[in-house]
């Protein structure tokens, strides 16, 4: 009875991580600029990524699997938002179209306060 819950719940886990992965996917296809697109790959994605590993470690019935899959759960979630932050600074720093685009550059106004940064 308990293995058949744990299944049921697992099976859940991954069609809620199938989702959020493909309307992440859908956000990068359909959205208009990089900043956008990147903050529906990087919440997305690690969210849909999260669990369906945390599907996987609840029906693996093996312990080792189960804690590869935390762990990737752990480093999905610590590398996403850093390497979406390095991606926008890079896009941001470089000489690109994007200031067309933007109503409000915040960083751009911090420079000019603070040259030294």
């Amino acid at each position: 009875m308990i293995a058949d819950l744990i299944t049921y719940l697992g099976c859940a886990f991954l069609l809620v991580g199938a989702t959020f992965a493909l309307l992440g996917a859908i956000g990068v296809l359909r959205l208009p600029d990089l900043y956008t697109r990147m903050h529906a790959a990087s919440k997305a994605g690690a969210v849909g990524g999260g669990m369906i590993l945390l599907a996987v470690a609840l029906t693996s019935l093996d312990g080792s699997v189960a804690l590869r899959a935390i762990l990737g759960t752990g480093f999905l979630l610590l590398t996403t938002p850093v390497s979406a932050h390095l991606l926008a600074r890079v896009n941001h720093r470089g000489k690109d179209d994007h200031a067309v685009k933007m109503v409000v550059d915040e960083l751009r106004s911090e420079r000019r306060q603070n040259p030294s940064a």
